[in-house]
């Protein structure tokens, strides 16, 4: 598709232009030392702020979209 997940940087800058994830998490790219433990991260906004979250890459959970860019 042409698009890439959103870095954990990436994805805070995007919270700044609003509330985003207020009610679901999305998955965002996970730095490589992390994935090669199957692992993979999280992020969302609560209490009125963001947190990052960390959770096995087999885990499915169907409120659980990703962010992404399409550079243009």
């Amino acid at each position: 598709m042409g698009i890439e997940l959103l870095t954990e940087a990436e994805y805070f800058a995007l919270q700044k232009l609003g509330d985003f994830d207020t009610k679901t998490s999305s998955w965002i790219k996970t730095p490589t030392e992390i994935r090669d433990l199957d692992g993979a991260l999280y992020c969302d906004r609560r209490y009125g702020r963001v947190f990052v979250g960390h959770n096995g890459a087999q885990s499915y959970y169907a409120a659980r979209g990703f962010r992404a860019s399409l550079k243009v």
